[in-house]
């Protein structure tokens, strides 16, 4: 992943003196905050520096590996090594054996072996039951102490074909995908390690030899170039031991000298163009060379970014969104990493608009910053939603390990945590501008103008064609590869015997969280968990109906009432009312789903009661202000056109035609077409608001530091004025599955990647098999890398980066979905290897199997509720399906007491490969006609 922005990890511990700095911007001083993130460092004599987090809250513990290496490390022509090892660790080591941290994973109940790249450091990270923390401080060490050996020539070349379909996934195959790698080109010089992506190229990628591999390695996986942080609930004396015993033999490597600070360089500003071909909108983004890491000057220019960019009184969004129309939206933001920042400026132009008028527009909103600058006030109401976000960045114990890290290796310090919250809280008006004039007024930058194909005058007056190499579509250019090849090796020696898994330790006990229950007198049922970890409430308002209520004549206006929600009420303009939410460091959205339309909140506990005076407003006095719903509709018709041209949005769109059948309203994008938005009136959204918005068909769930009594209390008021009325929601039937399969093609022409969706018509969540399926999809589609569908596609052939199965209905039915995207050149012997593991699943569904699926389901229940997100959604399945509030504990029962034999039933039940829709988006004149030996007849071609 490419630089990380600053903001992702700046929010750790906000604590000390924030609250004081703010008050001014509320009507009371709030009471000090006093959080602490409390750690304990030390370092093995190798160099390994390790951290403990003690967190009593949840029975689970997350351990994070961190390399300070990234692409910044690599040479030129050898680009892509640093992300390539992030994949490669996770295959085999000595001791783990072929299919490593991913299937051990599995058997302990983990959320998943991750791990990411950038320019300067590469983690591995994952949270797991507490009983499971001797294993994987085994795994971590066998990772680094005991792997090399095991990475062969055939397992380097089926890795290069997974990286390279990650590549073009996020990409080659989405529009805009090589903006970063244009700019980057030429904000650094060529031998800045900035220069290159962290991806790296396919050139390099199929270049990379074996001893080429293994020498980045045994350079820069060694003990004292790694952080090791372990955070949750653990015993630290007993832990210290397991640290000792299984990496302080690892042998400490060279010493690793810090790469010098070397900012970007553009001697004078440089335009370029591409011609996109996943591109509707043209789409203008202008980098400036501003600071590295912890400079004094990132923290004035991330104020800055967010002064001019974001909100209604921002002056690009004056200027751009509401005064010259050129563009729904502005997105600026300063990006800094180790060696080096940017501030980046990007405008999505509506549908043909010259980018010479975008650019035009920014230099105008430059100019009125210039002019009246950031108030007092404004930099008060940015600072305040820090604390808001800081505690969000609390909510795992996953993500705190790995800022702790962060702080480690890149300030020196874990403790670093005060000085850059305080950094940030010293920022002044004056700081805000100094860095204005000195990084981005009358400086040169760098311009890309990224537009459709056939339309490069609309670039930027005076661009040069930008040099992108596109890769050719050419069949059979991958080798073969062979899944059941085993690496011979030489082992490396070890002081005792590290093949012995180490046991578990006592077993977790599941907390379930304590659901409590009110019914409101104008009937709305609210379900509640308090939650005392951190300062917050998190509440969700769900309101029935949504897509289900709408005409499907003139589809998009539940969207558009959502969204015109929070743009004003009668008492606030749209300026004001989205200050008054900042001022409370709160978040307010509003969405409309297939089912429902649902207000999400997010607000410090101490400003519950204002933050839901300003929701109540929000619901029962909406302003329908017509400037406003005008801005809207142009914003909905650029998204639009933008899902026209985007290959994954292709194919969930014709898929939900497919599943639903186009008489039944599901199958319509929420979104509406470019024909029905223009025919939406303000009228249209007034009369469904006045039909569909009713507590009636109203529940909502919350999830905070405050109890019952505290949550329900302030809901007097939206009890007394939101009166009941009864709301009439239709039922659409689904039709049923297929009565044979059919192929369907989507032609995006010279796509890099073909996208598949194939599913059919499945199962509502109430049925009583639907539980029961769920599990049985496990080991096909549902277990990540200890799939099927991942061991063989991914693992075993090199077609895709990832894929995945499962069932998706709600109260009403929904499909059963294999999705994934693959290589173009590998479209049908993907489909034909899919449609072969269907066919023998439930003939080879082993104990073994069902022992992988048993122990996953069970442990990781452990982890089941950790965070505020995860609680509010157990808290939705009780509201929404009528489940009971242990229903994880009935969901227990079941796995275990599942057979075999029960598995084989549900699969000949719900996964006949030849009564599905087969669904493939991609290249039509190399793969269209190839699908016919699929077996399924001619394919359909859905764009003529």
């Amino acid at each position: 992943m490419k630089k990380t922005m600053r903001t992702s990890y700046l929010l750790f511990a906000f604590a000390l003196a924030l609250t004081s700095t703010l008050a001014s911007a509320q009507k009371a001083a709030a009471p000090k905050a006093t959080f602490k993130v409390d750690y304990e460092k030390f370092t093995l004599p190798n160099g390994l520096q390790v951290i403990f987090h003690i967190d009593r809250s949840d029975p689970v513990v997350a351990v994070s590996l961190t390399a300070h290496v990234g692409s910044a490390r690599e040479k030129p022509g050898r680009t892509g090594f640093a992300h390539l090892f992030e994949h490669l660790l996770f295959l085999e080591s000595e001791n783990l054996g072929k299919g490593g941290l991913d299937k051990m994973t599995a058997r302990i109940g983990g959320s998943g072996a991750n791990g990411s790249t950038n320019t300067d450091r590469t983690n591995y990270l994952q949270t797991v039951p507490n009983d499971a923390l001797e294993k994987m401080l085994w795994a971590e060490a066998d990772k680094l102490g005991w792997f090399i050996n095991t990475v062969t020539e055939p397992v380097l070349a089926k890795e290069k074909q997974v990286v390279k379909n990650e590549k073009r996934q996020s990409y080659d195959n989405n529009p805009y995908g090589h903006t970063s790698y244009v700019i980057d080109k030429h904000l650094y010089p060529e031998d800045h390690p900035y220069n290159w992506q962290v991806i790296g190229s396919l050139e390099d990628l199929q270049n990379a030899t074996l001893p080429d591999v293994k020498e980045f390695f045994r350079r820069w996986y060694v003990p004292n170039n790694v952080t090791l942080v372990v955070a949750g609930d653990f015993d630290k004396l007993q832990a210290r031991k397991w640290v000792e015993k299984y990496f302080s033999e690892i042998k400490k490597g060279q010493a690793v000298t810090p790469l010098a600070k070397k900012p970007g360089l553009v001697k004078e500003t440089t335009k370029l163009y591409h011609e996109d071909n996943f591109a509707r909108l043209p789409e203008l983004t202008m980098a400036w060379v501003t600071v590295e890491d912890y400079h004094p000057d990132a923290y004035p220019l991330e104020i800055l970014a967010q002064y001019l960019s974001d909100g209604k009184k921002a002056p690009l969004y004056k200027v751009l969104v509401e005064d010259k129309k050129v563009s729904p939206n502005v997105n600026m933001y300063n990006q800094t990493a180790e060696l080096a920042g940017q501030m980046q400026l990007s405008v999505r132009a509506f549908s043909d608009k010259d980018l010479d008028e975008a650019a035009a527009a920014i230099n105008e909103a430059f100019a009125k910053f210039e002019k009246e600058g950031i108030s007092d006030k404004d930099l008060s109401r940015i600072k305040a939603g820090l604390e808001t976000r800081f505690y969000n960045s609390l909510s795992s114990v996953l993500g705190k390990g790995a800022q702790l890290a962060q702080y480690n290796i890149f300030a020196g310090n874990p403790g670093f945590i005060e000085k850059d919250i305080n950094n940030t809280l010293a920022v002044t008006t004056a700081d805000v501008m100094r860095v204005y004039n000195k990084y981005i007024k009358n400086k040169n930058y760098v311009a890309t103008s990224f537009v459709p194909k056939g339309k490069t005058a609309l670039a930027l007056e005076g661009s040069k064609k930008a040099e992108v190499s596109e890769e050719a579509i050419v069949q059979g250019a991958e080798g073969t590869i062979d899944p059941s090849a085993q690496a011979t090796y030489e082992r490396t020696p070890s002081s005792f015997d590290r093949s012995k898994e180490p046991p578990y330790g006592p077993a977790p006990r599941v907390k379930i969280p304590v659901v409590w229950s009110e019914k409101l007198a104008n009937g709305v049922r609210v379900l509640g968990i308090e939650n005392n970890e951190v300062p917050l409430v998190q509440f969700e308002l769900v309101i029935d109906g949504g897509l289900l209520l709408e005409d499907p004549n003139k589809v998009g206006v539940s969207n558009l009432v959502a969204r015109m929600m929070t743009q004003g009420t009668i008492k606030k303009t749209p300026e004001q009312l989205e200050e008054a939410i900042d001022q409370l460091g709160a978040s307010i959205n509003v969405f409309a789903g297939a089912e429902d339309i649902r207000i999400r909140v997010n607000t410090l506990a101490r400003n519950y009661q204002a933050t839901l005076g300003l929701l109540q407003e929000i619901l029962l006095e909406p302003r329908w202000d017509i400037k406003e719903f005008q801005l809207l509709k142009q914003s909905m018709i650029s998204q639009i056109r933008q899902q026209e041209a985007n290959p994954n949005a292709i194919a969930q769109n014709n898929y939900n035609q497919l599943i639903f059948g186009k008489e039944n309203i599901r199958s319509k994008n929420i979104l509406g077409t470019i024909e029905s938005v223009n025919a939406i009136t303000l009228d249209d959204l007034k009369a469904f608001y006045d039909k569909s918005i009713s507590p009636s068909v109203a529940h909502m769930q919350v999830v905070g530091s405050l109890g019952k009594t505290a949550i329900t209390t302030p809901l007097s008021g939206l009890i007394a004025k939101w009166k009941s009325k009864p709301v009439n929601i239709p039922a659409y039937t689904t039709p049923k599955a297929p009565e044979k399969s059919q192929v369907y093609f989507y032609d995006v022409p010279d796509a890099k990647q073909s996208v598949i969706r194939f599913g059919y018509p499945a199962l509502a969540a109430t049925d009583k098999d639907y539980y029961p399926a769920s599990v049985m999809n496990y080991i096909l589609g549902g277990g990540g890398f200890a799939s099927q569908l991942t061991q063989q596609l991914r693992e075993g052939k090199g077609y895709t980066y990832g894929i995945s199965s499962g069932f998706s209905g709600t109260n009403g039915v929904g499909p059963f979905t294999i999705g994934s995207s693959v290589r173009t050149n590998a479209t049908l012997e993907s489909a034909q290897l899919i449609k072969e593991i269907l066919q023998n699943y439930g003939k080879n569904y082993s104990e073994k199997d069902l022992e992988t699926t048993k122990s996953f389901l069970i442990k990781s229940n452990a982890r089941a509720f950790e965070t505020l997100g995860s609680k509010l959604a157990m808290l939705e399945n009780i509201s929404k399906f009528g489940w009971k509030p242990d229903y994880v504990k009935e969901r227990e029962e079941i796995v275990k007491n599942m057979t075999v034999e029960q598995i084989k039933q549900l699969s000949q039940k719900y996964l006949d490969a030849d009564k599905m829709f087969w669904l493939i988006v991609g290249d039509a004149k190399t793969q269209l006609s190839r699908l016919t030996a699929l077996g399924f007849g001619e394919p359909i071609l859905l764009n003529k």
